[in-house]
């Protein structure tokens, strides 16, 4: 049985994970952490999720709790993530590791750490989205330098990176498959009188309003025609089901870095 803790546990996502643990098979819920200052610790983790008393008190302090689990998943902010995982490197504990808006030097900081603890990453754990990363390395390698790809990205308004984590790597997918570089030829927004586009450019667009999950989708604009690849989020549920594979998987991995790429076998 994989003891799980869950991060964020007073959030969206954090509610969402603790309600999909419930129905997991070969898991169970062991800890459950909140910033210090939220008003959810001290309290049983299921009535905050809304599915009754689990038994399992919001704590904040994963260093006190480090006996209660075997695998972390984390959905918060980068700082919060990186503090959880000086306590994963120190007790060799898995991380499975959804959150998004990481500088470059953060990255470096979270490479390093899977020396020492096996962890999971993704910028999006649906399957459906990792599939899509597949299509549209196919769908812009075929297309080439035929076409003007834009990327366009929505979410809820509280969603304070921009663009979304998942749009950056459907970027880094792009400038991959259309031997571009990203830094370089990325464009996020048009504003007043422009040039004419450059057909190098990989345009990125943010939406942000009411309480959209998540919408992607990659434009291949070309005369007369053109393509679109899209993925639309109509709940959390499949992003849950998605980090609780990656439990599953992670769980007797050894230290190293992992992705949802080689969970599937893309």
């Amino acid at each position: 049985m994989i003891k799980v803790a869950i991060t964020g546990v007073a959030g969206r996502m954090g509610k969402t994970l603790v309600q999909a643990l419930q129905a997991a098979d070969g898991m169970i819920l062991g800890a459950a952490f909140e910033h210090p200052d939220n008003p959810a610790v001290g309290l049983d983790v299921g009535e905050v999720a809304g599915v009754g008393t689990l038994g399992v008190t919001v704590s904040g302090d994963p260093a006190g709790c480090v006996q209660d689990f075997d695998v972390v998943v984390d959905f918060t902010v980068p700082a919060a993530t990186l503090a959880l995982l000086e306590v994963c490197q120190n007790h060799q504990k898995a991380m499975v590791i959804g959150t998004t808006g990481f500088s470059d030097s953060q990255m470096s900081q979270l490479q390093e750490g899977a020396y020492a603890s096996a962890i999971f990453m993704a910028p999006n754990m649906s399957v459906g989205v990792n599939l899509m990363f597949k299509l549209i390395e196919i769908a812009a390698s075929a297309l080439g330098d035929t076409v003007d790809v834009e990327v366009i990205e929505a979410h809820h308004r509280d969603k304070i990176d921009a663009p979304s984590g998942t749009a950056l790597k459907i970027g880094e997918v792009l400038a991959q498959a259309l031997s571009r570089d990203l830094d370089k030829d990325a464009i996020y927004g048009r504003q007043g009188i422009t040039s004419t586009r450059d057909r190098a450019s990989i345009g990125f667009s943010t939406l942000r309003g009411g309480d959209i999950v998540g919408e992607h989708t990659v434009l291949y604009a070309g005369e007369g025609e053109r393509l679109e690849i899209t993925h639309r989020a109509s709940s959390r549920t499949n992003f849950a089901q998605g980090a609780l594979h990656a439990v599953r998987y992670v769980s007797d991995k050894p230290p190293g870095l992992y992705d949802m790429q080689g969970l599937l076998g893309l």
